[in-house]
């Protein structure tokens, strides 16, 4: 499989945002570097200094369309304007491989565990996800996915859930080990579809979930939906998420940046009662509950 890269040439201020923004955009990996050969000096404790001018670099496979990406990219980071990114085809490397560096299980709320399967479960009587770092967004590293995996190990789950942009399928999953029986996994991406399928069989939740491309979901609403996308296409969806819920039902929404939240909770007001967000490292993760007169 051949790859390719989305560059951007950054102040250091943006590329800790940038770099989160391509991550849930479904970059298979996102790196930095120095763009004008600076030196960094040994640092104050406590502090991880960036270059002045840094390069930020999303790695994506041959066949993703990158015209969609780079453009909710910059809707999100609006009013500011990015500048255009260079885009580099690479060659084959072993990228998932190189991931499991550092990768190590990963607790959520009180019962909720992620582990590679090179690892021990550390705790045998908790809820385990057996989850391999890969080329789906969420594994539940990123503030976005955790957000969203702390609300379902602190909240009864019900038996039908919406995952809408699904990615790797890790939320898809997770509902189904805390007790939903059917949960439609939406996405669209193709590859996402196929990673979600294939953790799910991972993890014995498979005949629990149904994959689909956004044309061909069914459209029964349900209790509880769950979106971890970006805010761009967060606000855009809000009349067709809310349709998915059922009266009195849940939504959960993340990829939402600090700055953005008060927007998309305000795209969703007219059908949803809308709680203040939850915040870890800038993202932010709303909840609601379906109004029953809407």
């Amino acid at each position: 499989m051949l790859w390719q890269q989305l560059i951007y040439p950054v102040s250091s201020d943006d590329a800790d945002a940038l770099s989160d923004l391509l991550a849930e955009s479904g970059a298979a990996a996102v790196t930095m570097k120095d763009a004008a050969d600076e030196p960094l000096f040994e640092p104050p404790i406590g502090t991880t200094p960036l270059w002045n001018n840094t390069l930020v670099i999303a790695l994506f496979n041959e066949e993703t369309d990158l015209g969609p990406i780079t453009a909710a990219v910059s809707q999100s980071w609006s009013p500011r304007q990015l500048p255009e990114p260079q885009i580099q085809q690479l060659p084959d490397q072993v990228w998932e491989r190189s991931w499991m560096d550092g990768f190590e299980p990963m607790q959520f709320g009180q019962n909720l565990w992620i582990v590679p399967s090179w690892f021990d479960e550390p705790n045998p009587e908790a809820v385990n996800i057996k989850l391999d770092p890969g080329l789906a967004f969420g594994t539940g590293t990123h503030p976005t996915t955790r957000l969203c995996l702390e609300w379902l190990d602190g909240n009864a789950i019900p038996k039908q859930v919406v995952d809408y942009g699904c990615g790797s399928g890790i939320l898809a999953i997770a509902a189904a080990l805390l007790g939903a029986e059917k949960i439609e996994c939406i996405d669209t991406d193709p590859q996402a579809l196929q990673a979600t399928v294939a953790n799910a069989e991972r993890n014995d939740v498979a005949d629990r979930l149904q994959t689909t491309l956004p044309e061909q979901q069914s459209g029964q609403p349900v209790q509880l939906l769950v979106a971890n996308i970006l805010a761009g296409p967060l606000v855009e969806l809000a009349p067709k998420l809310a349709k998915l819920v059922k009266s009195g039902g849940d939504i959960v929404l993340s990829g939402i940046l600090q700055e953005q939240w008060q927007q998309v909770s305000e795209a969703y007001r007219p059908w949803f009662e809308m709680e203040p967000p939850t915040e870890i490292d800038g993202w932010v993760r709303l909840h609601g509950t379906r109004l029953s007169n809407k």
